[in-house]
């Protein structure tokens, strides 16, 4: 976990899950579902719904049996991004931090071990856009549309492009950002913005696929997975092979991979330990 993430773990006190505003919370097998629960704001990210998603993913991340997380709109939209309502006639300070919280909230999502599984229906903008390309993966249903189209309005989405252009590229990206218009799920599908589009009905047994699939491997090895793909992602070649041989060394060493090695020669399945 990052200084900036402890910094806001001390800051949010963490209200017991029956009592999130903006959010709900629950449990789905070996899957934690965060739903943002703002529909008649088209879940808009005001400040106190990035303070709850803070709270809720740190929550659900430190319960041993959560093997990902599922984050997922309520209403007819995924995210229409931040709450413009909040942000007239606000000072420096409070923009600020509005966009400080925002940051660490998306950071956060490649901190925890646990893969992170963006269900997206509707529209994902601006920062819903930004959302979605922060997650780890990312299923769609058909008919859904992304943009960030804060050039339209005047205010840049320069924070949403930092996942965004890690996703899909700089002149896909810049696209995107200078004319404000919105792509469809099968072009999101083809530039990497998410991994499968499938029709609305079938997006819930789409995203159940990866929960069941994630959960068939060791914790500890998808942990350890998760944090050198991104340790290594903008790093030189030759320093992300030095990183990733270290990081082999000791995956090698650990329980479940002896275990794992050690089932597929003796063709049965593996027990894993988480360790």
């Amino acid at each position: 976990m990052s200084a900036r993430t402890r910094e806001y773990v001390v800051l949010v006190s963490s209200p017991p899950a029956t009592e999130y505003r903006n959010l709900l919370v629950s449990r789905d097998g070996t899957a934690a579902r965060i739903v943002l629960n703002r529909p008649e704001k088209r879940n808009a990210l005001s400040l106190e719904l990035m303070d709850e998603m803070i709270v809720a993913v740190l929550e659900v991340s430190a319960q041993r049996d959560t093997r990902s997380i599922v984050i997922e709109g309520a209403g007819p939209a995924f995210s229409a991004g931040h709450d413009l309502s909040e942000m007239i006639g606000r000072d420096r300070e409070f923009m600020a931090d509005l966009f400080d919280r925002c940051s660490v909230m998306m950071q956060m999502l490649h901190e925890i071990p646990q893969p992170v599984i963006a269900k997206v229906h509707g529209i994902a903008t601006a920062a819903g856009c930004q959302l979605v390309a922060a997650c780890d993966l990312a299923v769609a249903a058909e008919g859904t549309r992304f943009a960030t189209p804060g050039v339209k309005i005047g205010l840049f989405c320069s924070t949403p492009m930092v996942p965004v252009s890690r996703a899909i590229g700089r002149k896909r990206a810049m696209q995107m950002l200078l004319t404000g218009e919105p792509i469809d799920a099968a072009t999101a599908l083809d530039w990497g913005l998410v991994n499968r589009v499938v029709p609305r009905e079938e997006l819930e047994p789409a995203v159940l696929e990866l929960v069941e699939a994630i959960a068939r491997s060791s914790a500890y090895t998808v942990a350890t997975g998760k944090q050198a793909f991104y340790s290594q992602i903008d790093r030189a070649e030759d320093e992300a092979y030095e990183q990733c041989e270290l990081v082999m060394t000791e995956n090698a060493l650990a329980h479940d991979a002896q275990e794992g090695m050690t089932a597929f020669l003796e063709k049965r399945e593996p027990v894993w330990h988480g360790e």
